[in-house]
């Protein structure tokens, strides 16, 4: 039987129809990037008005339970991922842990000089040569991640981008180079999503994203150095601090 508003309940219209949705969602009627109805589509079949029916998405999409594609309409979100931070973790590990099938997309593969920020960052002396390549990061063809990230090219040597389309990058780096990693330290900051990231996010532009920096370490130094965008409706990271 369908759910009918109640007009004459001291319940906010929008409240009702947000409740009617989250129950849709959380009943598997309405499953992961599923398509909802459009506004005027709402707006007849439970009789409230547009504004009502645009109240009641915003809060849901501030809520995580929808997401916006400009042009396509609205749609249900994924679940988040949680990841806890205790221990060493990489990206292709962690999502097929949660039974999804990673995948890189390789958005720009070069060697460059290094300027001061990197330099200093991967402590390294200004104009030492690294790789630098962006990565579209996926679960079940679903885009998750930017990353952007250096390595030092004096120890690595050969590495192509076709490496990177085929393997994961520690893979590589552990059976081509016999790297054994010692730590990572990472840092987070919310930002807002920029244009260029929120086309290849396919999420909207200046909606919250989370700023992951990572340097990780082998017994001789610093390895990596990457600066990944996370879509702010897709993970939720976790520390637990034992006294």
């Amino acid at each position: 039987m369908m759910k009918v508003i109640d007009k004459e309940s001291r319940i906010p219209l929008y409240y009702q129809l947000m409740e009617i949705i989250i129950d849709e969602i959380e009943s598997g009627k309405l499953r992961e990037n599923d398509q909802i109805p459009s506004e005027r589509e709402l707006c007849e079949k439970y009789d409230i008005s547009r504004a009502t029916v645009r109240q009641a998405i915003q809060e849901l999409e501030k809520e995580g339970y929808l997401y916006k594609q400009h042009g396509k309409g609205t749609f249900v979100s994924p679940k988040e991922f949680k990841q806890d931070l205790l221990h060493f973790y990489s990206f292709t590990e962690e999502m097929k842990k949660l039974g999804k099938t990673p995948t890189s997309r390789v958005i720009k593969f070069e060697v460059i000089e290094s300027d001061a920020k990197i330099a200093k960052k991967m402590n390294i002396s200004i104009g030492d040569i690294v790789y630098k390549f962006i990565r579209l990061r996926l679960a079940d063809q679903q885009p998750m991640m930017l990353e952007t990230t250096y390595l030092p090219y004096q120890r690595f040597p050969n590495v192509k981008q076709s490496d990177l389309e085929q393997k994961a990058l520690y893979d590589i780096l552990t059976e081509r180079f016999n790297v054994s990693f010692i730590k990572a330290e990472e840092s987070f900051q919310s930002v807002n999503t920029r244009k260029h990231e929120a086309q290849l996010l396919e999420y909207e532009e200046n909606r919250p994203s989370m700023m992951i920096e990572r340097t990780t370490f082998d017994k001789i130094g610093i390895i990596e150095y990457t600066v990944g965008i996370a879509r702010g409706d897709r993970f939720k990271y976790r520390v637990v601090l034992n006294i």
